[in-house]
């Protein structure tokens, strides 16, 4: 079961399949007619003769060549299913990401037609290896959870999804197709609990609702992970004078969540720490955010980080991966306006002792994550990934739909990157500019929390990495220590998911990052 629909993969004849739509994934190629406008692809051409010549007809009239985005439902008689769906895959289709796009297609074909039951075939697959067509079974599996979900939870009035059953015919079945398909329940179920976090309004998803969400996943899934929530006095007694000064102004207090993952048995060979962002709601504060663009109606989305990593969580607890030990730790607070509240100008102390000139209110994610990556190297990791919606200036630089990724390591980045093409998430390598950092001094401080315009995010990095790599300089035995078990210094990398976090048009959260976190913890896995 995958959600509440029932997948299966089978092997049989298509022209055998009854139920609601035979949805057909196509490429281009696929589409070509001979000299008498008879499909030469083997599966639509068998289709089409017991259409009696209808289906080449009429993606004829419908103008459908295959290309990406396209696709026609058509009730034609002839066949056990009642409609025969064509879904366009563009010039060719090998990434998971087309995959999981053609599954997308599926769901949204099977909601407006209110299907129960669905058949998905590859009119091509003869040229995918054993394992190919695993990860393709996987993928479409995953769009069409994805695609039929729908998060109505704060509507008055919502009709439930009809689809029931989805048999995934011709890409392989047994004991290695079923577990597939169970990974990719595990994902899906992450990516959707994601969504609906980012989804709830900061009146719901307060610090202290965020952090009863991670406990319950603790709760879960307690023969692995296990949870520590820091109140605000634990977190003054460790001295995170950064996170708690951006949490002086709300009533809401802030919570600190750290869980842990252990495996169940066997030795630990990697240590890892994912933190997360997580302001479930920014105002700016003092430095309040006005005008057209400053989007301060989405910013319930500022713990999208969270939200990638408690996602993670969710699926790894589940998952139950060797061999790794994994740290989840979220400076969960708001950023809003008192007189209780930090000011431009006013200067805080980190954590690691590093002081900070506050120089603008609304640049507070970098001052909660200053803390939590502290608190992370702390832990004994040997890598550490940060996950932010942290600024305006990476949607400026790499559009809606990219994440920016800022590391000094180029081995974490090989492995970051080859999980993202598992998943099918998008992400590109920013430039940790050091010459930039001279905008981020202080006269009276250690640095100031923003730079100029210019290279916006860029420094917003480079202050992370403050955290980071001044923790050498202040906890020498831990740093000493660590360089037993890994090359030099802990690997860190910084992940803006700004942009792909939100989707603007259908005003809804993607649940970005989770599945490229589970694809690398996986790796990272004995």
């Amino acid at each position: 079961m995958l959600g509440k629909i029932s997948f299966a993969a089978k092997e049989i004849d298509v022209a055998e399949w009854k139920g609601d739509i035979l949805a057909v994934g196509v490429i281009e190629k696929d589409m070509a007619k001979d000299e008498n406008s008879k499909f030469r692809n083997s599966v639509l051409k068998k289709l089409d003769g017991l259409l009696g010549g209808l289906l080449a007809e009429a993606s004829s009239e419908e103008d459908f060549t295959g290309k990406a985005g396209q696709s026609t439902v058509l009730r034609l008689p002839g066949l056990g299913s009642k409609r025969v769906g064509l879904i366009g895959l563009g010039k060719s289709a090998s990434s998971p990401a087309s995959f999981r796009g053609l599954g997308e297609a599926v769901a949204a074909a099977a909601k407006n037609v209110h299907a129960d039951s669905v058949a998905v075939v590859l009119a091509s697959s003869e040229g995918l290896s054993n394992e190919s067509k695993l990860i393709a079974a996987s993928a479409i599996a995953s769009g069409m959870v994805l695609g039929i979900h729908e998060d109505k939870r704060y509507k008055s009035e919502s009709k439930k999804p009809q689809l029931k059953s989805v048999d995934i015919l011709g890409l392989g079945t047994g004991p290695e197709s079923e577990k597939k398909l169970k990974y990719a329940e595990d994902v899906s179920s992450a990516i959707i609990f994601g969504r609906e976090l980012v989804n709830s309004p900061a009146n719901v998803l307060t610090p202290a609702a965020l952090a009863a969400e991670a406990s319950k996943i603790a709760s879960l899934y307690s023969d692995v992970l296990s949870a520590n929530i820091l109140t605000a006095e634990q977190c003054k007694e460790l001295k995170m004078g950064s996170y708690l000064g951006v949490a002086a102004a709300s009533a809401n207090p802030p919570h600190f969540i750290h869980l842990c993952y252990k495996p169940p048995n066997g030795s630990i060979k990697s240590k890892l720490a994912l933190v997360g962002k997580g302001l479930t709601f920014d105002s700016g504060g003092y430095n309040i955010k006005t005008g057209s663009g400053c989007s301060i109606d989405i910013m319930k989305t500022d713990m999208g980080g969270s939200a990638a990593v408690l996602g993670a969580a969710k699926a790894l607890g589940e998952i139950k991966p060797p061999g790794v030990e994994v740290h989840f730790i979220v400076a969960s607070c708001e950023n809003m306006i008192s007189g209780t509240g930090m000011r431009p100008g006013d200067i805080i102390t980190a954590s690691n002792g590093k002081t900070i000139e506050v120089n603008n209110t609304d640049a507070e994610g970098r001052l909660t994550l200053a803390d939590a990556l502290v608190y992370a190297c702390n832990q004994g990791v040997d890598k550490v990934v940060d996950l932010a919606t942290l600024t305006g200036a990476c949607i400026v630089a790499l559009g809606p739909s990219i994440a920016g990724v800022f590391t000094p390591s180029d081995d974490l980045a090989k492995e970051v990157f080859g999980a993202s093409e598992v998943s099918g998430e998008k992400f590109w390598r920013m430039p940790l500019e050091e010459s930039y950092w001279e905008s981020m001094k202080s006269g009276v401080a250690d640095m100031v929390n923003t730079g100029g315009r210019q290279g916006g995010a860029i420094t917003a990095a480079l202050f992370l990495k403050q955290a980071c790599h001044s923790l050498y300089i202040l906890l020498p035995a831990l740093y000493t220590l660590l360089t037993h078990f890994v090359d030099e210094k802990v690997q860190w990398m910084h992940i803006d998911l700004a942009g792909p976090v939100w989707n603007d048009k259908k005003r809804v959260a993607t649940g970005f990052g989770i599945a490229t976190l589970v694809e690398w913890v996986l790796k990272n896995s004995s």
